[in-house]
């Protein structure tokens, strides 16, 4: 049986999308989702999937490293940052070596580093009169949005899209692609 573990900020979609498609095989379980966010919509997705969701604080994250202590003990064979918008300290990329992964909402290096998630994204990208965007799914490194790539998908901009146009089809390639990269993956260790 493989093991996912999953990090989340926010609403939690992707979690939600991830869970539903692994719900069909027996040869993968989704673990654990953690949060930093003690607002994030993703505690009750979590609470409606019947998946164990863990709130945890900057201090347990970077200088008590609980959260780390207890992944060890998971020992998860991969961990999936799903809208998570903390950098990972070192430690955690050293513990788990090509086993820690990002989506990325536009076609890095494009649009990547810190601060630059979300609606800010779809927004630079319409800014920038781009004519595609799309996701990077990518490992994780001490860095934002600088692992090795392992997939890219992209959609069209058109030049009379919104930024909440983008968005539209930046989640339609997420939802479909992201399950289907991290099974790829874990198929492949």
């Amino acid at each position: 049986m493989k093991k996912i573990v999953l990090f989340a900020s926010g609403s939690g979609s992707n979690v939600e999308n991830i869970v539903k498609y692994f719900q069909k095989t027996s040869s993968v379980e989704i673990t654990k989702v953690y949060t930093n966010n003690p607002n994030a919509y993703v505690i009750d997705r979590c609470k409606k999937l019947g998946i164990a969701c863990e709130i945890f604080s900057r201090n347990d994250f970077r200088e008590k490293q609980t959260v780390l202590d207890d992944l060890k003990v998971i020992n998860p064979d991969l961990i999936v940052l799903a809208g998570f918008l903390w950098l990972v300290p070192k430690e955690y990329v050293a513990a788990f070596p090509n086993r820690i992964i990002n989506i990325h909402p536009a076609l890095l290096p494009k649009h990547g580093g810190k601060g630059m998630y979300g609606q800010r994204v779809h927004e630079a990208v319409v800014d920038n009169k781009d004519s595609e965007s799309g996701i990077t799914i990518h490992y994780v490194n001490e860095k934002y949005d600088e692992g090795n790539v392992i997939c890219q998908e992209k959609c069209t901009v058109l030049n009379t899209d919104t930024a909440d146009d983008v968005a539209a089809k930046v989640h339609e390639l997420e939802y479909k692609y992201f399950p289907l990269a991290i099974e790829k993956l874990l198929l492949s260790e």
